[in-house]
């Protein structure tokens, strides 16, 4: 053997040691860091993996397929208020296809359906919609007969308690989704118009002054070995209630991304795609060496926002236990079955022994903590509003349910007393949600523990690569 085939075996030798121990310090390094207690909070991430594992996934997963939760009415017209619009996305998986009205629950379609009294009206058993793009494109038209078929679940005014910019349920462009047909997973949408969005969110909404520059910005400038450090000096430095805020925002980021890398567009063989798990793209998003150690931050926020979504259904059972509140779809044993199924997750919730302390926010003197609420809210209201410039349809879809979900368990968090309060019998004016808002609660915390189940996955998938 010649000295440079030698030298060749060895080099190519030396590589594949290399990458078995970059594999390996990847993993180990993950676990390492996205694990213990948790900032700002008395909990710790094991315990969250094993609750969420064992008694809230299977349920929800599972509360997710029934037809009340599956059905989201959204506006996905309405135009970006900030920014001329860079035009919708043409890749195909961005697209809006119908689902045929005949396919949607009776209930839902109703007129007179009314989601606290229980109605006489008898319905055919619900039929699977047909896929109706291999992609899995948006399923969402209605006929116009059907554009009423909620009013008055949206007829009462609290905009006062909402932390987000609600679509007009009555509005001709507002479609019910079949969202089981519809899976967040990774569409191709990317670039500009992508990045302009979170930038915003980030740059414009986070009580972050120009002058301090999140990590891994392109547009900061270069600060030699700073990795971010003096960012996250400033927002130690920061009052409760706005690390909170800024951890929500990349909690819920960090939850989106790991959807991508989840269902992620792996190949497509004779106009048969396959989706699954794309590890590099995991790597790119969350690899504490390739992100500077930015990854495993941006997954413990994902761990904070799971511990405020559960917080929130847990405060919000009393609202759904009371014999008055239906989830009417026109499907009486359906709707009886799904409501105890709901009513069991609740349980769960409340079982949690760690759940985060919301009376620790605006707790001040009254006059500074109400001031700083209402600054909160309108922040994130702000937030809601920057979904409508997204210019892929399915993404915007599931950005708007997930700021809706997690608006609607804030706006449940900081209306202790008037869910105490609730009459048994009768819908209550001091608190009330509407059938959209209850829908995109629970999807939404559905993705929360989609993402920490996906998140253990891959974690498996990176011991198994090395």
């Amino acid at each position: 053997m010649s000295q440079g085939v030698r030298r060749a075996g060895a080099g190519g030798a030396a590589a594949a040691v290399q990458l078995l121990v970059t594999l390996s310090f990847l993993r180990s390094v993950v676990e390492a860091q996205v694990t213990g207690v948790l900032d700002d909070c008395l909990c710790d991430i094991d315990s969250i993996d094993n609750f969420n594992t064992y008694k809230i996934f299977p349920k929800i997963k599972k509360l997710q397929e029934r037809d009340y939760f599956r059905y989201y009415k959204v506006n996905l017209k309405r135009p970006c208020p900030f920014w001329a619009e860079d035009g919708h996305c043409s890749i195909k998986d961005c697209h809006v296809e119908p689902c045929p009205e005949s396919k949607i629950p009776v209930g839902i379609k109703a007129g007179h359906s009314n989601k606290y009294l229980k109605m006489a009206n008898s319905t055919k058993e619900l039929e699977d919609c047909e896929q109706a793009n291999k992609l899995g494109a948006i399923n969402s038209t209605l006929s116009n007969q059907s554009k009423e078929a909620f009013i008055d679940w949206a007829r009462y005014d609290d905009s006062r308690d909402h932390f987000c910019e609600l679509d007009d349920e009555r509005s001709p462009a507002a479609q019910y989704v079949d969202l089981l047909l519809n899976p967040e997973r990774y569409t191709g949408y990317k670039g500009t118009s992508a990045w302009r969005v979170w930038n915003s969110i980030y740059e414009e909404n986070c009580f972050k002054p120009r002058s301090v520059y999140r990590p891994l910005n392109p547009l900061a400038p270069s600060r030699g070995e700073d990795d971010g450090e003096s960012f996250y000096t400033w927002l130690e430095g920061l009052c409760l209630e706005k690390r909170v805020f800024y951890k929500l925002i990349s909690g819920l980021h960090a939850s989106i991304n790991l959807h991508l890398c989840a269902n992620y567009l792996l190949e497509e063989t004779w106009g048969k795609p396959s989706w699954g798990p794309n590890i590099k793209e995991f790597k790119r998003r969350f690899d504490p060496v390739e992100t500077k150690g930015e990854g495993p931050r941006r997954l413990k926020n994902l761990y904070f926002l799971y511990l405020i979504e559960l917080r929130a259904l847990s405060k919000v059972a009393p609202y759904f236990e009371r014999s008055i509140v239906d989830l009417y779809t026109g499907n009486a044993e359906e709707d009886a079955d799904t409501k105890t199924l709901l009513l069991n997750i609740f349980q769960d919730t409340k079982s949690f022994p760690m759940h985060f302390d919301e009376k620790s926010m605006f707790a001040g003197d009254k006059k500074g903590a109400k001031s700083l609420k209402e600054e909160f809210r309108l922040h994130f209201k702000n937030i809601s509003r920057i979904m409508d410039c997204v210019g892929c349809d399915k993404c915007r879809l599931w950005g708007k349910l997930q700021t809706q979900g997690l608006g609607t368990a804030l706006k449940i968090l900081f209306s202790e007393k008037e869910i105490q309060k609730l009459p048994e019998n009768s819908p209550s004016k001091g608190f009330q949600l509407t059938r959209q808002e209850i829908v995109a609660l629970l999807n939404a915390f559905g993705r929360l523990s989609t993402s920490i189940r996906d998140l253990q996955n891959f974690k498996v998938l990176l011991q198994h690569s090395r």
